[in-house]
């Protein structure tokens, strides 16, 4: 029997004389109602609001009008088929604020749901809302945007919404939410800059936004708030709306819109970018989405057994190969780069969508921007039922050029592995991870026998050694480093930050790993209380030096292109490994690399805790540029070290 037809008998998906008996999995399905229109949700006017919803399968369909969030219904709008397995509804009159939902007859059920296409919902999500998006926009809100070019000149921080000001010595005013991010001059402990205001002071490029669309109440419930809550929001429920947690009040449908729009227009003047974090590989639940409710078997990946699919290891996964699942896909990411001015996305679980959505994806961002960034989990996700070669996984990164994968390469050979807590790595003396740490250097290219990783080119390379997931790396080294003292444990961190601010590729840090954040040991943090998640402003206050050293990090990151190469073929031509013992790994960056100010650079990262002796390469007089503390001794063809630390020389015309 194929798999066509276990599926189609283990679940009723309507009655197929709907659709002239071609069956939701058939092919043939796609190419009869692939609807290229732009119209598809509630397009609002003063004078009328025209319903679109694209439901093929029904033989019944209707607008229901609510007047509030938990009100009875006030009207249902009977619509009519339109082409390609749409459905129409015209409703005169100025519906903003007008809640409202779509009701289909689909075989002998009748299912309500949210509009997937809905722009602004109530709280808890479980009705759209019509809005005049122009009545949403903040008093100050402006096109401009930081100059922003090479992917590889990008370094990013990430953060959670609510993690950044929810700290009682915060200083801001509006904690844990939206208006918080975008609140400046706000002061912590012995008076240090919080906030926005710390973060610019970084020199970061971009900021990434851990999930702002509106995700599941079971994670966080809206008209909770004042209960204990917590959640990182990647189980999406509507993909196109804020999530209302973060508002200032969570039942104005336009106050989530308004407030992070604000939020966005605060990092953009203070220079900053904006990725969002987006979670298109599955939904909160498979049964109760919108998606199925409304198409049933359509919008995800099933198995031959009708059991869905679950490489995502969270109940589902999304079908991105479907053509109007894709064109969903791309039709969220165009309203949040029109109506909310985000510069960039980060893929959760990018390994689950096919190559050829990221390839589109990648295509339409340059017709409108090329500088938007994309990254992504490019983890080869077992277990899911799309074809390997499918999957825009590392293994296929040639397949999808200009999209950015998280390199775990570089972030185990760093740290010791994610998921070996006693796992040492190279800043924790862990032995033989010289070249792994040459191929994160190298930024995951094909440089030379042995160093090359999956990156064609050294965008495809995001270089890290902690996120949200996982242990912070303080609390990695707290486990893998036995014995070593917190002093010792600290000098490991920042080679660890260096390692990753001087890489090629693009450098990405969590949000309070200048200040080595803990987690209190806590792994998986993704629904901890928030006391665990919270950035604490204290601990900041305490390692201000710490914080000063990543911020000097930046800026010789900034100040060097030869530490951004835009190419593998310029990283082959400029980039030398230099002889260097155990426990280090010693490279140069040689003539004017990438146009840098100086002709030579002679990079050190060193893991020894004793002394060591490097042979320098006869380029010229070499002089100390950064981390001159480590040096003992230096002469036309020696340099003496000794420390946990790195060293830049360089060479001036």
């Amino acid at each position: 029997m194929s798999v066509q037809k276990e599926i189609d008998i283990a679940i009723d998906y309507g009655d197929p004389e709907v659709t002239g008996g071609v069956s939701v999995f058939d092919p043939a399905f796609d190419e009869k109602y692939d609807y290229d229109g732009d119209d598809l949700g509630a397009a609002y006017t003063p004078e009328m609001t025209v319903f679109r919803l694209w439901a093929p399968t029904a033989s019944e369909a209707w607008v229901v009008l609510y007047t509030s969030w938990n009100s009875e219904p006030e009207q249902e709008v009977k619509m009519t088929r339109g082409r390609k397995g749409t459905w129409v509804a015209e409703k005169p009159g100025d519906l903003h604020g007008v809640y409202y939902t779509f009701k289909v007859r689909v075989g002998s059920d009748v299912n309500e749901a949210v509009d997937p296409y809905a722009k602004a919902v109530g709280v808890n999500g479980d009705r759209g809302v019509v809005v005049d998006l122009r009545r949403t926009d903040p008093e100050h809100w402006t096109a401009a945007k930081p100059a922003f070019t090479s992917p590889v000149d990008a370094v990013i921080y990430e953060v959670h919404i609510r993690d950044l000001s929810i700290h009682p010595e915060s200083g801001i005013r509006h904690k844990g939410l939206y208006l918080g991010l975008a609140e400046a001059g706000t002061k912590g402990p012995d008076g240090i800059p919080t906030g926005l205001d710390h973060i610019a002071g970084l020199g970061v490029t971009h900021v990434q936004l851990l999930p702002v669309f509106d995700y599941s109440t079971e994670s966080v419930d809206e008209t909770r708030l004042d209960q204990p809550h917590y959640n990182w929001g990647y189980d999406p429920k509507n993909y196109n709306a804020p999530e209302g947690s973060y508002a200032t009040d969570p039942y104005s449908p336009t106050a989530r819109i308004t407030e992070l729009k604000q939020c966005i227009q605060a990092l953009h003047d203070k220079g900053l970018r904006v990725i969002m974090d987006v979670v298109y590989n599955h939904v909160y639940d498979g049964y109760l989405v919108n998606f199925t409710k409304l198409v049933p078997g359509y919008y995800l990946r099933y198995k031959p057994d009708g059991k869905f699919s679950n490489g995502s290891f969270c109940g589902n996964e999304c079908a991105s190969e479907r053509p109007m699942m894709r064109k969903f896909i791309i039709d969220s990411l165009l309203h949040w780069i029109r109506e909310y001015r985000i510069d960039g996305f980060r893929f959760d679980l990018m390994g689950l969508l096919d190559v050829d959505t990221m390839k589109e994806i990648r295509r339409r961002m340059d017709e409108i921007d090329p500088s938007i960034l994309l990254i992504g989990e490019g983890w080869n996700m077992e277990g899911s039922v799309l074809p390997n070669e499918r999957r825009a996984h590392q293994g296929n990164a040639w397949r999808f050029p200009g999209v950015g994968h998280f390199n775990d390469g570089i972030r185990d050979a760093v740290k010791g592995s994610n998921f070996e807590e006693k796992s040492r790595g190279f800043v924790s003396q862990g032995s033989g991870l010289e070249d792994d740490i040459k191929r994160g250097i190298v930024g995951g290219i094909r440089y030379g026998e042995g160093i090359e990783q999956f990156a064609r080119e050294p965008v495809q390379s995001v270089n890290y050694v902690e996120c949200h997931d996982n242990h912070t790396l303080w609390d990695k080294l707290a486990l893998s480093a036995e014995g070593a003292s917190a002093e010792q444990r600290r000098h490991m961190h920042r080679l660890a930050s260096a390692i990753v601010l001087t890489s090629q590729g693009i450098p990405f840090i969590h949000a309070g790993q200048e200040f080595m954040r803990t987690k209190n040991g806590v792994e998986n943090s993704y629904k901890s209380p928030v006391e665990i998640n919270r950035l604490d402003w204290a601990r900041c206050a305490e390692r201000q030096n710490d914080v000063l050293y990543v911020a000097s990090l930046i800026r010789l990151r900034k100040s060097h292109p030869a530490l951004r190469l835009c190419t593998a073929e310029e990283i082959r031509k400029h980039l030398r490994f230099e002889p260097a013992p155990a426990l280090a790994v010693a490279y140069t960056l040689r003539d004017h690399a990438g146009g840098d100010p100086d002709r030579h650079l002679y990079v050190l990262y060193n893991a020894n805790p004793e002394p060591v002796t490097l042979e320098l390469p006869d380029l010229g007089a070499w002089e100390v540029h950064y981390g001159g503390e480590f040096v003992q001794g230096l002469a036309q063809r020696s340099l003496n070290v000794h420390g946990v630390g790195m060293v830049v020389l360089h060479v001036t015309d």
